[in-house]
């Protein structure tokens, strides 16, 4: 285990192995997708609405449309479907990867990805087109549910808020790579190409869970404690002390009869056990959560954190910019974004140990300060016409939602409840996380165009930034450092829980 004060990099040195690196590349190469999808419409829109006919009329070898022709309502609502999709998924994913487990429900998404991603590249309509985004959406919004958890439950324990922020870090990249592919590709129909890349991720990544084994956590909990001990073996290397970590399952791993573990020793990754029928039991649903006093405090935390995230306008800059900004730079607005998508992963990376040395809660006001000023310096930068002003404000906004507000969130969930609660009140974040992404991907547009333009909604997300960070700095408590909800919460919440 790592030291307080031990330099990072020892720590991770030590904690790190090979085989827990590449379940991090491939399950989040699901919050990935969310990224892509997110961010892949942005480029093109007006090439792919047929606003701007491409100077350079290059095109696929196949007859499909250069374009599909819609108007900015038409076009909000492409963009906005997607996250109906995401809202169900999200709800769906919580009691799914409680009972079948995480990788089996990490699987389900992948397919969501390729069908998705097939239907939006070969749609010759608006129709068509929704319902790609739509069965992408069901992917996206079950995948970040499910990978934070995953995440969370298999990383070395003092490195949590670390490799947490990795869900968010990908997240960035997908956006990266959708802007830098639509920046080159937006003619023609090779706006279709962007589309299609979605797809072939989602292929590698079935083939790369196939390799993936179940959340140790989650086995020792509903199925197998002794295979849960070798898994996360496995994971953590021979030579590592986890009698920590699976103390902490609360579950006496010497239960199992010794056949049934030599049976496991020779369990293939991906394979599940018979459940477990009486730990299965105990998992706890979204409306038991919220009805229950004792996780009804954490969802209102999760809820309140996942708001902040979306409602302070970060999807406004991934969605709408190009389109935004063009008023501001006629001919470099495109590019702009692509430097805000870079800045994105760099400062998410570099920020990414932050909530384990100053708190999780300090890194979220830090991070809905930031975004609050920038957030009324855009709108005096669009207002007025500054240009340099608003591309800075635009470059530090992006910044600060990297800081924390970013990657922190994702991470609460499995640290403000028990095991048994941990999926409901992470669907029930997320699906507040898309409710916000709705109302932003679909009525910002119309507020702005309400508000006569020139950015004057900033003002708007500014005023959010203020009433959801008052919020957040007087309900959520720090969890940096932290065993447990007793210390989270205080014992008698922990007490009122397990009775």
């Amino acid at each position: 285990m790592a030291r307080d004060d031990e330099p990072l990099h020892k720590s991770l040195a030590r904690d790190t192995t090979a085989y827990f690196a590449y379940l991090l590349l491939v399950t989040t190469l699901g919050p990935f997708q969310f990224g892509f999808h997110l961010a892949e419409l942005n480029a093109p829109q007006d090439v792919l609405t047929c606003k701007k006919q491409s100077l350079q009329q290059s095109s696929l070898s196949i007859s499909l449309p250069h374009c599909i022709p819609m108007n900015t309502t038409q076009f909000s609502v492409v963009s906005s479907i997607f996250t109906l999709g995401g809202l169900i998924g999200a709800l769906s994913a919580g009691p799914s990867c409680n009972r079948y487990g995480r990788i089996l429900t990490m699987r389900a998404t992948t397919i969501s990805f390729v069908i998705g991603s097939a239907l939006e590249t070969f749609a010759t309509n608006i129709p068509i087109l929704c319902f790609g985004r739509l069965v992408a959406g069901l992917g996206c919004g079950a995948t970040i549910v499910v990978v934070p958890i995953y995440i969370a439950e298999t990383a070395p324990p003092k490195e949590k808020g670390l490799f947490g922020a990795f869900t968010q870090i990908s997240i960035n990249i997908g956006i990266l790579v959708a802007q830098l592919l639509g920046h080159f590709l937006s003619r023609g129909n090779l706006w279709r190409i962007v589309l299609a890349v979605a797809g072939g991720v989602g292929l590698v990544q079935s083939a790369g869970l196939f390799l993936i084994p179940e959340s140790p956590k989650w086995l020792a909990e509903h199925r197998s404690p002794q295979q849960a001990r070798q898994i996360l073996r496995k994971i953590r290397g021979h030579k590592a002390d986890i009698e920590a970590e699976v103390k902490a399952w609360s579950i006496d791993a010497t239960e199992d009869d010794i056949s049934e573990e030599e049976a496991l020793l020779s369990a293939p990754p991906g394979s599940h056990p018979a459940p477990n029928r009486k730990a299965a039991a105990s998992s706890i649903g979204i409306w038991s959560a919220l009805v229950h006093p004792a996780y009804r405090p954490a969802i209102i935390a999760v809820v309140a954190v996942m708001l902040a995230q979306q409602l302070t306008g970060i999807n406004s800059i991934v969605m709408y910019s190009v389109s935004l900004l063009s008023s501001l730079l006629p001919t470099t607005a495109s590019l702009l974004i692509v430097g805000v998508a870079a800045i994105n992963v760099v400062v998410t990376i570099l920020c990414a140990p932050l909530s384990d040395k100053i708190g999780r809660k300090t890194c979220i006001l830090l991070s809905i300060a930031g975004i609050g000023i920038c957030s009324v310096l855009l709108a005096i930068g669009l207002l007025l016409g500054i240009k340099l002003l608003g591309a800075i404000a635009t470059l530090v906004f992006v910044a600060a939602f990297a800081v924390g507000l970013g990657p922190v969130p994702y991470i609460l969930a499995n640290e403000l409840v028990g095991p048994e609660a941990v999926g409901a009140t992470q669907s029930a974040g997320l699906a507040a996380n898309w409710i916000g992404t709705f109302l932003v991907s679909q009525f910002f547009p119309i507020v702005d165009k309400a508000l006569g333009g020139q950015g004057k909604v900033y003002f708007v997300f500014a005023g959010f930034a203020v009433l959801l960070g008052a919020f957040i700095a007087y309900w959520v408590p720090e969890t940096k450092g932290k065993s447990g909800i007793e210390e989270v919460w205080g014992k008698r919440e922990a007490r009122e829980r397990i009775e």
